[in-house]
């Protein structure tokens, strides 16, 4: 699979309005994103790529600051040099360290996640995956029934593992993200995780004690009444991958007429990590 890199300037631009862009980028099918001096890089399959959906994405931006980017092809046998050469190791508190194959161990972390960085979303760089990850540490998961949407590279359905949880449904719809959860498993020893690729339609029919779902505030709205039919009463499931303005409002009320009751949440420069029980 081939990649295009759009590499956006947005002097002078803050850097939430940076994360705007990002999210307008994450809900036309770009996947990974790498902040640079000066803006960020967006890397999108080359299949996926649209122009007019890009530009109607962007356009409602360029009145609120000033942006340009430009577009690089990456074939595929370049990517992994490309991702490996921007891949560094990240500690979330004192209990985790999310680390690549080709690093040194923390052994002084109670969890390691091993991740081997290839075109998966979700390396735990991202503000969205470490509230997530921050979430996990404070929820029991020992013996629970759960599924991860929008799972990336495995990585939020991994720590379940370490923490206990039974067996553990982790569904993408990139086969890319569908491989990398199966791959980066094996690399930490965990043998619960079932991985689907699919969206909402591969959900299977079943009871879920926990709901890690990780992805954007559009796919989280579709997919809501699913959510509700699969979780447990009583359950607990955890929304990420939108903002605190407008979104969180949005989703408490999408999530009320599922019967998803909400609890609190986490921001990250204006990023939001909610959890709802139901």
């Amino acid at each position: 699979m081939n990649y295009y890199e759009l590499l956006f300037t947005t002097i002078p631009a803050e850097e939430y309005q940076q994360d705007l862009l990002i999210n307008a980028l994450g809900e036309i099918g770009f996947d990974t994103f790498e902040e640079v001096d000066f803006g960020f890089k967006a890397y999108i399959p080359t299949a996926d790529f649209d122009q007019e959906k890009l530009d109607e994405q962007v356009a409602m931006y360029k009145d609120m600051f000033s942006f340009s980017y430009e577009i690089t092809l990456i074939p595929q046998k370049n990517w992994n040099e490309v991702w490996e050469s921007n891949f560094e190791p990240i500690a979330i508190g004192d209990r985790i360290f999310v680390r690549a194959t080709f690093h040194h161990p923390r052994p002084e972390f109670p969890y390691e996640i091993v991740i081997d960085p290839k075109m998966a979303f979700g390396t735990g760089h991202h503000q969205t995956t470490s509230m997530m990850l921050e979430w996990i540490l404070e929820t029991d998961f020992a013996g629970k029934k759960v599924l991860d949407m929008g799972c990336g590279t495995g990585i939020l359905a991994i720590m379940a593992a370490k923490l206990g949880a039974g067996e553990i449904t982790a569904i993408d719809y990139d086969p890319v993200c569908f491989d990398s959860t199966i791959e980066n498993a094996k690399f930490n020893g965990v043998n619960n995780i079932i991985a689907l690729c699919g969206s909402k339609e591969v959900i299977p029919d079943e009871q879920f004690d926990i709901i890690l779902a990780n992805i954007n505030r559009n796919i989280l709205l579709d997919q809501m009444e699913r959510y509700g039919e699969v979780l447990k009463p009583g359950g607990e499931i955890y929304f990420s991958g939108f903002y605190e303005t407008p979104d969180l409002d949005i989703i408490i009320a999408e999530a009320a007429k599922h019967g998803l009751k909400y609890i609190s949440h986490k921001t990250n420069k204006d990023w939001v990590a909610a959890k709802f029980v139901n």
